[in-house]
């Protein structure tokens, strides 16, 4: 069974910094691309970082500069570092993988407080 499983969510004051994981499991993720997205109450879910199988990372320009996108060594990681945040980051940050098939994670939430 195909897993995501987010974990590192919490609350933070403005300013400070938190760092999400994502583990999957279920299957071999060393050829997907995957991304971090969030949705904020009565909001859509939108994009946040995107780091591709080869490596390449791409951010929403609300966060470029301020988070890093990264992969574990064993590809089936991904990480969220997030500093300088602000309280308009509050959301629920969903990890994703993308190949021939999509898989989400469950979430995990963050709230920064002002």
């Amino acid at each position: 069974q195909v897993q995501l499983v987010e974990s590192g969510g919490g609350l933070v004051q403005a300013g400070g910094s938190l760092r999400l994981s994502c583990a999957a499991s279920g299957r071999t993720f060393s050829s997907y691309d995957m991304a971090w997205y969030r949705q904020a109450p009565g909001k859509e879910r939108e994009f946040v970082a995107f780091i591709g199988w080869a490596g390449i990372s791409t951010y929403a320009d609300a966060v470029k500069g301020r988070f890093t996108i990264s992969r574990g060594s064993a590809k089936n990681t991904v990480h969220l570092q997030m500093n300088s945040l602000k309280p308009e980051d509050t959301a629920i940050y969903y990890c994703n993988a993308k190949a021939r098939t999509e898989y989400w994670g469950q979430g995990t939430q963050v709230t920064v407080s002002s």
